[in-house]
């Protein structure tokens, strides 16, 4: 698809308290110690106020919220009718708290890729492959982190439909959406993704807390501004996937290094890009060979893409190489600028229409 034929929608989100955050210093680590599984939370650390209640029980009333979490809930906009929505998420959330995510998949997949060629302009592009459910782009500055972008599929936290969001309930589920992202970007220009793979083994040490498969790529947009720092933050926890599919990461920052962090045979394999670009699909990279990477469609068309050109991509070029790549169920493509902060976003394959966001890095 050319450039030409997408009207492209501007959404510029350049909120000063995100800007205030972006240079902010990362937090310490957490302290160690084993935590019960879940998707994507700490089992063992405490629940922010109110928070847990809104997502396994009663709702409680408005009046009950802070006046952060109602600015939250203020700046709630939807976007198009896949439906996506934003949101500014306000002040502080306990990135280790425990949330009970209402869906559990068998299976999905995805396709990333990373393209640094050109060093002023490195971009990271995602397709998020699932069954059809509301999207929400989330911007956190936290008092302890990097400010972010992330993207969250809010059926994870019971909201189904557009009449999810109208309801207390429901809005209230959405102060959970910090500790579920499915991708995102920080204001360092660090960018994450997850992909399912057949199978992951990951390590574990009784000195470390575990967090869930989701919970862990927060604790990297917070706190690590490198692909090495990013590594680093995956080595300080375990790795829980008992309840959700297997899955391996990609991270890339903007100073145009990547890398792709597996788990075969209880142990954290990282294989670091070598060249100007790198990709990742639904197989285990350290377990396959380059001519078995190419045997899958998706892996092929986008490496014999970003080899033709160098890993240098343009956002547009970076949305249609997505687009080439996208399958049934791509609910939504989107591509992070590192050293812009734009993010393109186009959902349920509509990339006639892309809106365009903004987040401020450096």
């Amino acid at each position: 698809m050319g450039n030409a034929s997408r009207t492209t929608v501007t959404l510029v989100l350049a909120v000063a308290a995100l800007a205030a955050c972006g240079t902010g210093g990362a937090p310490p680590a957490s302290p160690a110690g084993r935590a019960a599984p879940s998707l994507a939370a700490d089992g063992g650390a405490p629940s922010p106020s109110g928070v847990g209640r809104s997502m396994n029980g009663a709702s409680p009333g408005r009046e009950d919220l802070s006046r952060e979490q109602a600015a939250t809930l203020a700046s709630l906009r939807k976007v198009d009718d896949h439906p996506l929505w934003t949101m500014t998420y306000q002040g502080g959330y306990d990135r280790l708290a425990t949330v009970a995510p209402t869906l559990t998949p068998d299976t999905f997949g995805c396709s990333l890729f990373a393209a640094h060629g050109d060093p002023a302009a490195p971009v990271f592009g995602r397709n998020f492959d699932f069954d059809h459910q509301p999207a929400l782009l989330l911007f956190a500055s936290p008092p302890d982190g990097y400010a972010s972008v992330s993207m969250v599929d809010v059926s994870y936290l019971g909201l189904r439909s557009d009449a999810d969001f109208t309801t207390d309930a429901g809005r209230r589920a959405l102060l959970g959406a910090p500790l579920l992202p499915f991708d995102g970007m920080n204001a360092k220009g660090l960018v994450v993704g997850m992909a399912t793979v057949p199978e992951a083994k990951p390590t574990f040490d009784a000195k470390r807390r575990t967090v869930g498969s989701l919970r862990v790529q927060r604790l990297v947009l917070d706190q690590a501004a490198t692909v090495d720092e990013a590594i680093a933050v995956f080595g300080r926890y375990n790795v829980d996937f008992s309840d959700s599919p297997p899955l391996h990461y990609m991270f890339a920052d903007a100073q145009g290094r990547s890398a792709v962090v597996e788990f075969t045979g209880g142990e954290m394999v990282v294989r670091r890009g070598e060249g100007p670009w790198q990709a990742m699909t639904n197989f285990t990279l350290a377990t396959s060979t380059e001519e078995s990477r190419r045997a899958d469609q998706r892996y092929r068309t986008l490496s014999e893409a970003l080899e033709s050109s160098g890993g240098k991509v343009s956002d547009g070029r970076a949305m249609d190489l997505l687009a080439d790549v996208r399958q049934g169920h791509t609910q939504w493509s989107i591509v992070y600028g590192q050293k812009s902060g734009e993010v393109r976003l186009a959902t349920g394959q509509r990339y006639g229409t892309v809106h365009r966001f903004r987040l401020p890095v450096g």
